[in-house]
Parts: structure tokens; C-alpha cells; sequence
């Protein structure tokens, strides 16, 4: 049985600013925007441009618990990995709406890379592999 991974869960302060984040400035497309009353939340999903499989849940936090770990889902470490079929292209479009780098782009062996912020501080490598196993 084929199986693949569908949505990741980003937990956010709010739905909104989030998604101008990532559909304004990352240039995300949104999938689904809906609105659930029974739990008073968003079924917001986005997606990188030419994803097919893959998504990001925009989760509201709702608690002490979780508004703690906006931004810190991975205690530091790199959380999520962009990949692209045009480094240079997205490094730039990136930097000129303002997306904070935190290591500047080196090349590798797996490929061309840098590490931003969202804008919660969650870290992002951007990467563009030397190799084909970045397709979606």
C-alpha cells in the first residue's frame, strides 16, 4: 500500500498573520480555509507552489501549553526543509520581502542551502539538492 506524508502541523498565534506569511511573503498557495463552529477554529492549509502531496496545517495554539511552543516545535533545530528547483531565485525573492536568514547560503554535497525564520522563529532550511530526491 502506498503511503505518503500529507500535512505537517505548525502551531501559530493566529491564522491570519500566518498566512500572510506564508502566502504573501513565501508565496504559498492556500488549499482550504474553512471555518469549523463546533471547535471555534480554521482548517487552514498552504502549500509550496508545485507541492502535490504535501501541506502545512496552520494550528491556532489554544492553550498556555502550546501558545509555549509557537515557534519552538523543534527546540532549535531545523524544523522544516523548502526545497527548490532555483536557490538563487527564491534566496533573493525571500530577502527582498524581508525573510530573516540566519546562516547564509553555503554549498554542500546534498545541494545549495540557507536557514531562515518563519515568522515565529520556527527554522527553515531552503534548499535546492544536487540531486533529484527533492521532487515532491
Amino acid at each position: 500500500m502506498p503511503q505518503s506524508l500529507g500535512l505537517v502541523s505548525v502551531v501559530v498565534r493566529d491564522y491570519d498573520e500566518a498566512l500572510a506569511f506564508y502566502v504573501d511573503t513565501l508565496g504559498f498557495t492556500l488549499r482550504e480555509d474553512t471555518y469549523q463552529p463546533a471547535q471555534d477554529k480554521r482548517w487552514v492549509v498552504v502549500a509550496p507552489p508545485g507541492a502535490k502531496e504535501s501541506g502545512l496545517l496552520l494550528a491556532r495554539a489554544t492553550s498556555e501549553q502550546q501558545r509555549a511552543r509557537v515557534g519552538d516545535q523543534t527546540g532549535g533545530r531545523v524544523f522544516l526543509f523548502l526545497y527548490t528547483d532555483d536557490f538563487w531565485r527564491d534566496f533573493a525573492a525571500y530577502k527582498a520581502k524581508g525573510v530573516v536568514f540566519v546562516r547564509e547560503p553555503t554549498q554542500e554535497s546534498y545541494g545549495t542551502v540557507a536557514v531562515f525564520q518563519d515568522l515565529y522563529g520556527n527554522l527553515w532550511d531552503l534548499l535546492e539538492p544536487t540531486h533529484s530526491g527533492g521532487d515532491n
